[in-house]
């Protein structure tokens, strides 16, 4: 298949399983990390074949082969995953060892996280999506990783703004250490929203008029990525510690699991990151 390029983010397929990673993660000996594609699972019918959420009707037992499945490719150990609870918000999660397993051999047992954040080796943070902006964190100095889900209502909200906050306070993380990467998703080519949600962008601290391109009838196209972007300088990052994927769910539908794309019968993308339990294994 010819998989979309992107200049800061690399496809790589194993054992079967396609998925992305951004170089600049990867030159973190500690970081494992992978944004998945929607193949190289087992699942069938409007969730083929690599659906990663056990929430949209697909059999779970082949849900479960695809987390193992892409785990293993990604290299971080399925028994260490822990899952999110996704609900437009800026709920921040801190995982431990403790919640191993979370979403995916057992209940969550929390509602309304958008993000998770851990120091501790092992433990497999993922987030989903079909469209949203997925954000990866990584200090390598304080060796901390954090994903956040960022929808529009979480990108208006400032979630990677607050992710860095949490970061810097939780784990004395100095803002100028962090690298963070902006994943696939809906791009400014496809983002179409009406003017009540355009207002929303437009009353940001961050925003600029450069995100937007108006079409007739009140109707907004809209840059998440370079807003996210904006969110993520604005909270101290450093403008070569951001990498941008600019890779659009939308546009292929083929490659990425898209809401505007196939609507509510459809599998979901993941975002995963973790700190690698021996660096000296490699990925």
């Amino acid at each position: 298949m010819n998989l979309p390029d992107s200049q800061t983010m690399h496809p790589h397929e194993r054992d079967g399983v396609v998925y992305y990673s951004f170089p600049l993660l990867e030159a973190l000996p500690s970081v494992r990390h992978g944004f998945s594609t929607r193949l190289g699972g087992v699942s069938g019918g409007d969730f083929e074949s690599m659906n990663l959420s056990f929430t949209r009707g697909d059999d779970p037992v082949l849900v479960r082969e695809n987390f193992v499945r892409f785990c293993g490719a990604v290299g971080v150990p399925p028994e260490g995953v822990v899952v999110s609870a996704q609900e437009h918000h800026v709920t921040l999660y801190n995982a431990t060892a403790a919640d191993r397993g979370r979403g995916l051999d057992r209940e969550r047992g929390y509602t309304d996280i958008d993000g998770l954040l851990t120091d501790e080796p092992g433990v497999v943070l993922c987030t989903q999506y079909a469209d949203c902006v997925p954000l990866f964190f990584a200090d390598p100095i304080r060796r901390v990783v954090a994903a956040s889900h960022s929808g529009w209502k979480g990108t208006v909200a400032q979630i990677g703004r607050v992710t860095v906050e949490r970061m810097a306070a939780d784990y004395g993380c100095r803002r100028e250490d962090i690298v963070a990467g902006v994943g696939p998703s809906i791009g400014p080519c496809c983002f179409e929203v009406d003017a009540p949600v355009y207002a929303a962008f437009a009353a940001m601290d961050v925003w600029n008029e450069r995100f937007v391109r108006r079409k007739p009838g009140e109707k907004y196209l809209l840059d998440l990525w370079e807003v996210n972007r904006a969110v993520l300088l604005a909270a101290g990052l450093l403008p070569e510690h951001i990498a941008v994927a600019g890779l659009c769910t939308r546009c292929r539908p083929d490659v990425f699991w898209s809401h505007r794309a196939a609507g509510t019968r459809r599998g979901s993308l993941a975002a995963f990151i973790a700190l690698a339990e021996n660096e000296d294994k490699g990925k």
